[in-house]
Order: structure tokens, then sequence, then C-alpha cells
């Protein structure tokens, strides 16, 4: 979990995008998000640090987390 602040910067940065006009930047960020989601899932330091957290990470629906 120590490491879920990129997300927030992810956001934010996607956030400042659109905002600004950037489409293309904001739809690559929003890529980025889920790949960095999905990679703190697997190495344990994201969401959940169990076989699940790749999927709730990535917005799926996982039970027993």
């Amino acid at each position: 979990m120590r490491n879920e602040w990129i997300l927030d910067v992810l956001a934010d940065l996607q956030t400042f995008a659109r905002d600004n006009g950037l489409s293309v930047l904001a739809e690559q960020l929003d890529d980025t998000r889920l790949v960095a989601a999905t990679e703190l899932a697997l190495t344990g330091e994201g969401i959940c640090g169990n076989e699940c957290g790749a999927t709730r990470a990535v917005g799926g629906l996982a039970r027993g987390c």
C-alpha cells in the first residue's frame, strides 16, 4: 500500500490534461493508471497484496480481500 500515491498523482495529471484540452494525453494517462495499479497489485504493494489484488486494482470486483 505504501506506493499507491502514484495512482493519485496520475489521476491528478489526467484531470489536468482533460481540463486543458489534452485529450490524447488524458487517454494515455488512463492506460498508465491501469498499468500502475496492476503492477502495484502484482508486487504486493497495491490495494490488495494477495491474488485478487490485480483484479481490484483495475476496477474488477473481487471478494475476500
